[in-house]
């Protein structure tokens, strides 16, 4: 597990250690908690981004039926 270093005004580390107690928890439990869930918030945004993305592919998409030029055939040499 990595460290980091953060720098907070004293008067909210007290007012969230109390709130920590209050949850019988301590503040770098609260800030590991918080900090996951910011994570999964940005994994679901993006699975759900990828998932409209997929939708609306099938949704414009369109058989354009059997290719039956080469890629030769476009370019005048």
């Amino acid at each position: 597990m990595s460290n980091i270093t953060l720098s907070v005004d004293d008067e909210i580390i007290v007012k969230v250690r109390k709130v920590a107690i209050d949850k019988n928890t301590t503040l770098t439990q609260m800030v590991r908690d918080f900090l996951a869930s910011v994570a999964e918030r940005n994994s679901a945004a993006r699975m759900q981004a990828v998932r409209e993305l997929e939708k609306s592919f099938e949704n414009l998409s369109r058989n354009m039926g059997k290719r039956a030029w080469k890629r030769e055939d476009l370019y005048d040499r």
